[in-house]
């Protein structure tokens, strides 16, 4: 490496961020980046470990370890502690289709299985990413490769989510022709409505699929395959499907009361806000306040978010920025202890305890934390009007079956309670892939109903119909959504003409 004993020499610092004061206040990015002198700095933090964890992308206990698109992480943290960016860009594109997207939203696998984080903080290598695709950009390194010659093949990608995007950038690199159908106004699929902007802003993905469709990808926004358009229709005009619909069927509440006026999906919300605010060329002052969204105002509203998850994160920090007077967020498990448990060693995936934007956010806000953990919903209540005004709630505890050992959380009696809310949001994950999508492609499901295929592969039960993304494996990261697309772009085109170059 650059510098060998950086990693004892040099404390990890993060990119700065926006203060909760100020960035409740619209619906812009939070975070900012290093001067060039403190990035080379972070970047020189990298170890010459000899077994990098961190691109590895390898379950360990059932979980992630490292990278699952293998990006060559060393490498690049040594080309940033140089200062040589473009360099650095061209060693994430060997493997990245779109650091953009990750460099702002994903958890970070690598950093949580870098060697370094082991006695100490690991390296920034989120944050270097950043550094790495921000230079590129701003320097017009960025360009989609066009293919000089075409193959004849006809390829369509249903949704355009990461996983979408991703097959099509390869196959279309590849010389098949690819066109991406996708059932929203605009494309991005999750990225773009399941996402707030100030997580990810949405020009950034405008800006992508404006690159994609200049080097030949054809987007048709507001089709509805499986409904508007019917698969047989697509199978007599393309050579190969891939199905990238995502695991969009959001998990209910089935409690009494759920008909109450004022619940709804966090996906459905999310979208109404990322929507309005996009509609609006990004104006905060538009959005915060309007009383045109299905849910009205939130001025002075008390919300009651079910989900302790990154969605329901979101959710709270939307809320305050729309100003809500109070937020409350529901957990039915247990927090994650503060520190790595021994059960939990490096370099596993650290279940430990994340106060995440939006509940820093509350804290700041409302002076309290907005989770409550081993807690579920019992009942929805509501006034004459038929509108929600509360939500009743009981404490949970774990058990374990005596015979079996399966963990379960049980209601404690004594622990019932009632929290007023005007608004109610459910993020409680989803339940796979939609039906009228599966049924129409005549695919067969798995246990969970994600499009089923053969271990290590991408085929899915229909002749010419491939699968990626939580479509297939579940609800999951953009960076496995993104590795998947990659994937099965070398499946499809491995089938179309007998070896893959990808």
């Amino acid at each position: 490496m650059g510098k060998p004993t950086g990693f004892m020499d040099y404390e990890r610092k993060d990119n700065p961020t926006v203060a909760p004061e100020k960035r409740i206040k619209n619906f812009d990015e939070f975070h900012s980046q290093l001067p060039e002198k403190d990035r080379m700095t972070q970047g020189a933090r990298c170890m010459d470990c000899g077994v990098p964890f961190c691109q590895a992308g390898v379950m360990i206990s059932g979980m992630a370890s490292g990278c699952p698109l293998h990006n060559l992480v060393p490498e690049t943290n040594e080309l940033v502690f140089k200062g040589n960016l473009e360099q650095a860009y061209l060693r994430l594109k060997k493997s990245h289709s779109f650091p953009e997207f990750t460099s702002r939203v994903c958890p970070a696998l690598c950093e949580a299985a870098c060697t370094c984080g082991l006695n100490c903080r690991p390296v920034t290598t989120k944050d270097n990413e950043r550094a790495i695709i921000d230079y590129a950009f701003e320097h017009d390194l960025v360009k989609e490769d066009i293919p000089k010659v075409r193959t004849g093949k006809k390829v369509a990608v249903i949704g355009s989510g990461p996983s979408g995007l991703a097959a099509a950038q390869l196959l279309n690199r590849r010389g098949h022709s690819v066109t991406v159908y996708e059932r929203n106004d605009r494309a991005g699929g999750l990225l773009r409505y399941g996402i707030p902007n100030m997580k990810l802003d949405k020009r950034a993905i405008d800006r992508r699929v404006k690159l994609m469709e200049e080097a030949g990808i054809v987007f048709k926004c507001n089709v509805n395959v499986g409904k508007d358009v019917k698969a047989s229709k697509l199978l007599a005009e393309y050579d190969s499907i891939v199905l990238c619909c995502g695991a969009s069927n959001p998990r209910d509440i089935g409690v009494p009361g759920r008909d109450a006026k004022g619940i709804y999906f966090a996906v459905d919300f999310l979208k109404e806000v990322s929507k309005k605010l996009m509609d609006n060329d990004y104006d905060s002052s538009k959005v915060i306040g309007a009383n045109d969204f299905s849910f009205g105002s939130l001025k002075g509203k008390k919300v009651v978010v079910i989900g302790g998850g990154d969605t329901g994160n979101d959710c709270v920090g939307t809320s305050i920025r729309l100003g809500a007077a109070d937020v409350t967020q529901l957990e039915m498990m247990p927090p994650a202890p503060k520190e790595r448990a021994e059960s939990n060693p490096w370099p596993e995936w650290p279940r430990v305890l994340k106060t995440d934007y939006g509940q820093e956010e509350a804290i700041y806000l409302y002076g309290k934390d907005p989770r409550i953990f081993r807690t579920t919903v019992t009942e929805f209540v509501k006034d004459e009007k038929g509108n929600v005004k509360s939500v009743k709630t009981v404490e949970l505890e774990r058990k374990a079956d005596k015979k079996t050992g399966k963990i379960t959380m049980e209601p404690v009696k004594g622990t019932e309670k009632e929290l007023e809310a005007d608004l109610v949001l459910i993020a409680a994950g989803f339940l796979g892939s939609e039906k009228y999508v599966t049924d129409d492609f005549k695919v067969e499901l798995d246990g969970r109903t994600n499009v089923a295929t053969g271990k290590g592969s991408y085929k899915a039960s229909a002749d010419k119909i491939f699968t990626a993304g939580d479509m297939h494996r579940g609800q999951s990261l953009v960076v496995w959504a993104i590795a998947e697309g990659r994937a099965v772009a070398r499946e499809v085109d491995e089938s179309l003409m007998g070896y893959t170059n990808l």
